[in-house]
This record gives C-alpha cells, sequence and structure tokens, in this order.
C-alpha cells in the first residue's frame, strides 16, 4: 500500500509514453490522421500493452500514435499539460519526467527545439494548476546513433536551466554507452544529473557502463545487476538509485513474471531501488496500481514497500530542503487528519 504519511515520488515516467487513449483519438479526429479505429476500445489494442511483448523494442512500438498525433506544438503543451493533471490525480506529490525531443519531433518534422519548448511551457503551466512539484528529464535515443544525439542534445540545452538531468534510452543491446561519453560529458559540466537506462536488455556490464563511463547516479531498470554481486554492492554502497518498473518489465518480457522481477533482492541487498511505472498510457497502469497490486505480487512485504517509497524520495533529483519540504507537508497533512 501506499503511506500517506509519506510523500508519493515517481522517478521513472515517460511523458510521451502517459499520453491518454482520449487524447489521442482527439487530435486524430481534429487533424485528420488515419488512426487505426476512431473509438476508444477500438483503439486501445492499439495502443496499449494487452499481454507480454517479445521484448522492448516491440513495447516500444506501441509509441506509434502516442507520438503520431503529436503534429504540431500545441498538441505537445497538451499532453505535457495532461501529465501534471494525471500525476495530481494518481496522489503524486513529485514525478520526474523524461522525455526524447527527436523522437516526439519526427513523425511529423517538428523542430526539437521547438518540442522542448512546448514540453518546458506545459510542464510548468501544468504544474502551476495542479500543485504537483516537478522536474524535466531529457532522453537522448541510443537508437539514431550518436550523431543525431548531439543534435538532440542542442536541442535539450536551449531550454537548459528548465531541465534537470540527462538519460540514455532506447535500443541498448545494439548503441553501447560508449558511444555517448561526450554528450553526457556536457551534461554534467552543466550541472545536469545523469541517469541512464541499462541493465534491461544488456547484461551487468552495460550497467557498469553508464556508472563509469556516462556518470550515472540513477539507473532505469538495472535488471541485470543481478547477476553481478560486486555491482550490487556497489550500487548500495553508492547510493545509486535504481528505478524499477515491474508493470513494464514483464510486458517487455525482461522478467517472466512478477515473481521473478529483482525489485526485492534490490531491496534486500539495501540498494536504493524506487517503484515507477515507466509509459502508464502503453501499460494502462497507475502508480497507485504498482505499489498496491504490482509490489505485492513481487514479492514485497509491507515494510519495503514503504522502503521502496522512501527511497524514491531520497533518491529524487531534488536538493535537501526541497525534499524537505516535501516531508514536512506529509507530515502536516497527516497530523491535521
Amino acid at each position: 500500500m501506499i503511506h500517506p504519511d509519506l510523500p508519493l515520488a515517481e522517478l521513472h515516467r515517460h511523458l510521451d509514453g502517459a499520453v491518454r487513449l482520449q487524447t489521442i483519438l482527439d487530435l486524430g479526429i481534429q487533424h485528420n490522421l488515419p488512426l487505426p479505429a476512431f473509438d476508444l476500445e477500438g483503439l486501445r489494442p492499439h495502443v496499449q500493452v494487452t499481454g507480454p511483448q517479445p521484448g522492448v523494442m516491440a513495447f516500444i512500438a506501441k509509441f506509434k500514435w502516442m507520438v503520431g498525433v503529436l503534429v504540431d506544438y500545441d498538441a505537445v503543451h497538451r499532453i505535457a499539460h495532461e501529465n501534471m493533471e494525471d500525476a495530481k490525480n494518481e496522489g503524486l506529490d513529485y514525478v520526474e519526467l523524461r522525455f526524447s525531443p527527436w523522437f516526439i519531433a519526427e513523425a511529423h518534422g517538428l523542430d526539437p527545439a521547438g518540442v522542448v519548448e512546448a514540453v518546458v511551457d506545459g510542464i510548468t503551466t501544468g504544474a502551476r494548476d495542479f500543485g504537483v512539484r516537478v522536474n524535466l528529464i531529457g532522453i537522448l535515443s541510443r537508437t539514431y546513433g550518436p550523431d543525431t544525439a548531439r543534435k538532440e542534445l542542442d536541442a535539450l540545452l536551449s531550454q537548459s536551466s528548465r531541465i534537470t538531468a540527462l538519460d540514455l534510452a532506447g535500443d541498448e543491446a545494439n548503441f553501447p554507452a560508449e558511444w555517448f561519453v561526450e554528450h553526457f560529458r556536457r551534461a554534467r559540466d552543466i550541472g545536469w544529473h545523469i541517469t541512464v537506462h541499462a541493465g534491461e536488455s544488456a547484461g551487468p556490464g552495460s550497467v557498469w557502463q553508464a556508472i563509469r563511463v556516462l556518470g550515472a547516479e540513477r539507473i532505469g531498470h538495472a535488471l541485470r545487476a543481478v547477476e553481478d554481486p560486486a555491482l550490487l554492492d556497489y550500487l548500495a554502497e553508492h547510493h545509486i538509485g535504481v528505478e524499477s518498473c515491474l508493470t513494464s518489465n514483464v510486458q517487455t518480457s525482461c522478467v517472466p513474471d512478477y515473481a521473478s522481477h529483482p525489485l526485492k533482492t534490490f531491496l534486500e541487498h539495501g540498494v536504493y531501488a524506487t517503484i515507477n511505472t515507466d509509459d502508464p498510457g502503453i501499460s494502462a497502469i497507475t502508480l497507485p496500481y504498482e505499489y498496491e497490486v504490482a509490489a505485492p505480487k513481487a514479492g514485497l512485504a509491507e515494510a519495503q514497500i514503504r522502503q521502496a517509497q522512501v527511497n524514491a524520495l531520497e533518491a529524487a533529483f531534488l536538493k535537501t530542503e526541497e525534499k524537505n519540504i516535501l516531508r514536512a507537508g506529509k507530515i502536516n497533512t497527516a497530523r491535521k487528519a
């Protein structure tokens, strides 16, 4: 269960994987797009995952209409703003939203820098309107290669003061971290935090690369880290957060079922592991679902679920005083109740 005396924070949620089904339908009709269906139930199987996929890239293919309806900057602004409303409705106190401007821009030839500006504006107005604290994480998509990643980084740097961290996502198995060393050096030099998708489709060596080569402070997924005891020790000793995504990992077939997920092992080993949704619009889940349904299925005891909630704030890309404000707010609310 979610503990109401603690802030509820999410660290791994893709903005463009959290687009409402209704919004896809609305934008598709508005812009006369060739949607595969023109009612919600007909559209659902084309957007949402209904069973395990053969791998991460098959799961990513579900983004087709998530980004396919983002025909202009107003549409991008809309989905950013709605992400904040959805976070509020799920009871989140803090959320880190990540996005790849090139991935969003590609379908309709938008300017990636314009995408970044629209996201920043939509998130800023959404945070004001719905009262949820938020930080943005820019993604470099490995799948486009290092040359395009430089252009993507330039787009993100156009709003450098409004972005908190840099991530590397996409085809981990075929595009190793070592190809993106210079990109992440630039990000670290301006003070951005670093989180990297690693150990999801490749082995523990990929996690070591993310840490040693790119300077990762947190790891997205990190599933295969359990294969290397020395790596588990390192993650725990150096307080490197792990962004676990239970349902997503089952749906991508990176783990065969919830019971096989390493989140319990991470927590038992003292790793700063956290619970996240990844792409809730595709997985058809919420963060409360992950705490209340997925975590028990993964074998977590109540104390471990609470620890994961504590870890999410500890591992958040926030200053100490910002974390304290969030903690104090929940304590005061609990006292009044």
